[in-house]
């Protein structure tokens, strides 16, 4: 009889997981307290995304930053009823409140932070440094180049803390990216090309200062064998987010989710955002109209990135996302990976880990036979 063949965990500060997968943070409602403690169940580690959480609140318009606030820790606590495993919360650093979400996920006991869309040079301040160490707060910056770990690693050594982990984003990710319009087919940005830069990085870090920063590949990643490639190259984990959409679990309306299913290939299209970035999406009727030349009316409650200009752009991000996440396709669209058209069914977080670590063993096996 063949040995059993099981991917092996990984150690984020003082998290240790029996699978290497972190469910990515998917903003305005669509990863909340739902698939994020069924993930972590799972024995993954489910994320919470801040970004928009507080759309969800009855009393948005009035205070939008104590509507986040409570929205954010409510869906922790709820988290934490369901499973006493670690549960993440994914904030992006573009957020115009994304300081108080930080301190409001650390107070709600979040067990670890992801924090993209910006670089969170910012974060040993508003935390301390003593309390980071002293706490063993797991802050996980996101990053798209050796030379932003780079600079991410400097700063926060100057203040004598280090990252408990590095999540490294290729283009082949979903909603807002961090790369330029030509660089998102370009080869040489293609995570396979980013990754070993960034290990490498890390590295000379972790050998100069006698410390454990693991680095988790994330961007595109679909399946189990998707999964062993990175681990050869070197990551000590994997983030994936679109494969986690089409579940049950998942705490977007039903149709956001049949919207995986029903695209093809050539229905996932790369979209200029209103902040200024590029993103990839589900292409449907509100995008046709905008690239059209169509203007949604709306009115601004909040700022909510930094770069966006919201006098002059065609439609509110924030908006249009939260009607995607209730159903409300006709008024809003979904974000998606460049593989969110390979999904099927609707299925449970329980059987796409069951089917990751199948395909994970059959990879496993194939090369060994090789």
């Amino acid at each position: 009889m063949n040995q059993q063949i099981t991917m092996p965990g990984i150690q984020i500060g003082n998290i240790k997981t029996d699978i290497p997968v972190i469910q990515g943070g998917m903003g305005v409602g669509v990863s909340l307290s739902g698939l994020a403690s069924a993930v972590s169940e799972q024995g993954g580690i489910g994320v919470i995304a801040a970004a928009g959480i507080g759309m969800m609140e009855p009393d948005y318009q009035k205070n939008f930053k104590k509507a986040n606030e409570q929205g954010l820790r409510r869906e922790i606590r709820k988290a934490k009823t369901v499973t006493d495993r670690a549960v993440g919360v994914n904030i992006m650093v573009a957020l115009s409140d994304y300081e108080k979400l930080l301190l409001t996920a650390v107070d709600e006991g979040a067990d670890i932070v992801f924090m993209g869309a910006g670089l969170p040079l910012k974060v040993p301040g508003i935390l301390t440094p003593e309390r980071i160490n002293k706490e063993a707060l797991n802050i996980v910056p996101i990053v798209s180049s050796a030379r932003a770990a780079d600079l991410i690693l400097k700063s926060w050594c100057r203040k004598g803390c280090f990252p408990a982990a590095l999540v490294v984003e290729g283009p082949k990710a979903g909603g807002h990216l961090g790369f330029k319009r030509e660089e998102l087919e370009n080869p040489e940005f293609d995570l396979t090309k980013l990754l070993p830069p960034v290990i490498s990085t890390v590295a000379r870090y972790e050998k100069q200062h006698h410390v454990s920063i693991p680095v988790i590949a994330a961007g595109g990643i679909y399946t189990g064998a998707d999964i062993k490639s990175y681990l050869d190259i070197g990551a000590a984990g994997v983030q994936m987010a679109t494969r986690f959409v089409t579940t049950k679990e998942c705490d977007a309306a039903p149709n956001f989710k049949q919207s995986y299913i029903d695209a093809d290939k050539k229905d996932m299209i790369i979209i200029d955002s209103p902040v200024g970035l590029p993103g990839r999406a589900v292409n449907n009727r509100f995008l046709c109209d905008v690239a059209k030349g169509q203007k949604k009316p709306f009115r601004c409650s909040w700022k909510c990135l930094r770069t966006c200009n919201f006098k002059q752009v065609s439609y509110c991000i924030a908006s249009a996302l939260t009607n995607a996440k209730l159903g409300k396709l006709d008024m809003g669209f979904v974000f998606g990976g460049a593989n969110a058209y390979r999904a099927k069914a609707i299925t449970t977080v329980k059987e796409v880990f069951d089917s990751l670590c199948a395909e994970y063993e059959e990879a496993v096996a194939s090369a060994g036979a090789m």
